[in-house]
């Protein structure tokens, strides 16, 4: 089907009198209109195809600035004239349309790599498979209160695309990355790397083969030289193991809670189960645990690794301290939404793999009713068995089938309930419940069947839990 938007009349006559660039854009959600708008705007003949339906206010961007675009399928004479194709991260490279490209001959690109050509700004690039969007806030959080122009973008808020349609007036702009955008990224240069972590996630994607998952995070080192620098987890087994592949160019920074720095590393962050140092043999920055405002082992990674990272910036250590004791974490990641009758229900819809609820679990003081399933995406559960063992007492199973889920926990808790709908999870878990549980949602699944995304879930939770 070749449904296209009110400015495809012009077609003909457009592509006749182009002797720009042709690029086009796979995928009309954020990234693809960023992408479709900076084309445009630096004189590229554009267009984009969606195989599914694009949202009414992306239709009037494209048609308010004359850009050509299909939905709900991609037709190839359009498509395979392009010098560039810039590709939505969640279309894979096993798609037919990108698979026919590439035989063409046609580079496929990510909007980020699309993006950076055009952008005057240093990167804060960040991955991992959990912590990701977190530290990036905090990054930011701490480089603007220093007075930095700083932007922030790439797999949360604007795509980069959007930022640098819009002026691009920031010096450095922080980019929370994942795999997938980090797979269509060639030239693109990290000024500052941070790799968290490496955990099995997203691994239909990747051929059920973590290496090659892993390989993916390690593209954020390419290109960079011994003027940059990479943050990374000394204590992340996958990361230690793939790190040896590679023969890395930048400067090295390591976080750490179990090991302290070397000697000669200026820049590290190393924390007890007391006190966290950033650079503990550089003008050491040392706070209690308690001071910090995210609490939990996890977090320690993603405060040590926003600190270091400013620090290399050479913010001041009064103002990384501050930062790190008054910011606020993001929605849908272990935020607190009521308590009713006693119980507190906690929306972590954020967690779409098993590791992020292992965090989750591993943060909870009270026994459990735990609301998880989704779209499995090569589930590993037996990681978090014990955690469950200890600490959960239900288990409500949301999601279009919950076979494996039931499976892994069948005999392990007291209950395991299903339901389809958002509402009645929230209501059996308030049913099963006593004073003084954790309600918890941390899915450790993908949300895309029986929700848009995980805000989305998040939401629904949100709002159930209100109606109580």
């Amino acid at each position: 089907m070749d449904n296209r938007g009110d400015a495809s009349g012009d077609k003909h006559h457009h592509t006749q009198t182009a002797i720009a660039v042709r690029v086009v854009v796979l995928g009309g959600g954020e990234s693809g209109i960023g992408a479709a708008m900076l084309a445009k705007q630096k004189g590229m003949e554009v267009f984009l195809s969606d195989a599914g339906p694009v949202k009414e206010k992306y239709k009037r961007v494209l048609s308010n600035n004359e850009i050509l675009f299909e939905e709900n399928g991609h037709s190839s004479d359009q498509i395979l004239n392009a010098e560039v194709i810039v590709k939505s991260p969640g279309i894979p490279d096993t798609a037919a349309v990108v698979m026919r490209a590439a035989a063409f001959g046609i580079p496929v690109i990510s909007e980020i790599e699309f993006a950076a050509k055009h952008s005057k700004a240093k990167f804060i690039a960040i991955t991992g498979s959990n912590g990701k969007t977190t530290t990036a806030l905090l990054t930011h959080h701490i480089l603007k209160r220093a007075g930095l122009k700083v932007g922030l973008g790439g797999n949360i808020g604007k795509s980069l695309a959007s930022i640098v349609h819009e002026g691009d007036e920031f010096d450095w702009v922080v980019l929370e990355l994942s795999s997938f955008q980090l797979d269509g990224m060639f030239e693109f240069k990290a000024d500052i790397a941070i790799l968290l972590n490496i955990t099995e996630d997203h691994l239909d994607r990747y051929d059920y083969d973590v290496k090659k998952y892993a390989r993916s995070k390690m593209r954020i080192v390419q290109n960079q030289d011994d003027v940059c620098w990479f943050i990374y987890n000394q204590d992340d087994p996958m990361t230690n193991e793939i790190l040896q592949e590679f023969d890395i160019k930048a400067q090295k920074a390591t976080i750490s809670i179990k090991q302290k720095p070397d000697e000669d590393r200026p820049y590290s962050g190393f924390a007890t189960d007391k006190n966290l140092t950033i650079n503990p043999n550089n003008k050491p920055l040392t706070m209690t645990i308690q001071e910090l405002a995210l609490q939990g082992k996890h977090n320690l990674y993603n405060s040590m690794a926003s600190g270091i990272a400013a620090r290399i910036l050479e913010v001041r250590k009064d103002i990384i301290r501050e930062c790190l004791t008054d910011f606020q974490n993001v929605e849908h990641r272990l935020e607190h939404v009521n308590t009713v009758y006693g119980m507190n229900f906690i929306n972590d819809s954020k967690a779409t793999n098993v590791n992020s609820t292992w965090y989750a679990l591993e943060s909870m003081s009270t026994p459990v009713v735990w609301i998880a399933g989704g779209v499995d995406k090569g589930n590993d559960y037996t990681q978090i068995a014990d955690m469950v063992k200890q600490k959960v007492r239900t288990i409500i199973c949301i999601g279009k089938d919950n076979s494996k889920l039931k499976a892994a926990f069948e005999g392990m808790v007291e209950n395991i309930i299903e339901v389809d709908v958002m509402r009645d999870a929230v209501y059996n878990a308030y049913k099963s419940g006593e004073k003084g549980d954790a309600i918890l949602l941390s899915p450790a699944c993908a949300s895309f069947d029986l929700f848009e995304d995980y805000e989305d879930r998040g939401r629904q939770f949100k709002e159930a839990v209100r109606n109580l």
